[in-house]
């Protein structure tokens, strides 16, 4: 049993050598185009035709929770935070969506704690979000959801 444990410990070690050996090896590796000159390699090849536009498409997006007091608002879309923050609240900024985000979504969002009603008892403050001027989302503070919307175009 212990040739059997000690036979397999020593071929496991051999077979880890082997694998390490040709990791991280600094041997430069033969060319493909062995026959031909020597070009840089990584240049792309010079061109006189302009610059490819982005696909890039912007929207100006306003966020707001209304209110007052002050509450943790956690947002994201336009920058990221979680922070203590002064009600009412806004802010606005300017979406860029790439042409992956112009398929998939682009999420923007802000979500506030709750606040002293004029009872006393703790409420949602009522939360928008608008793109372009329109509003997209819009939350009158009866439910915790907050206000979200996933920009497409």
């Amino acid at each position: 049993m212990r040739s059997t444990t000690t036979g397999m410990m020593t071929l496991c070690a051999a077979a880890a050598a082997v694998l390490l050996t040709g990791c991280g090896s600094d041997a430069p590796k033969p060319a493909a185009d062995a026959g031909k000159p020597a070009t840089s390699q990584g240049a792309a090849p010079a061109s006189s035709a302009p610059p490819a536009k982005t696909g890039r498409v912007t929207h100006e997006v306003p966020l707001e929770v209304g209110g007052t007091g002050k509450t943790a608002i956690m947002y994201s879309g336009l920058d990221s935070g979680f922070e203590q923050q002064t009600l009412p609240w806004k802010k606005s900024g300017t979406a860029e969506l790439t042409a992956a985000e112009q398929k998939v979504g682009y999420l923007v969002n802000a979500i506030p704690g709750t606040i002293t009603g004029p009872d006393g008892m703790l409420v949602w403050p009522p939360c928008s979000i608008k793109v372009d001027g329109k509003v997209v989302a819009e939350n009158d503070g009866k439910t915790a959801k907050g206000c979200s919307y996933v920009i497409k175009n």
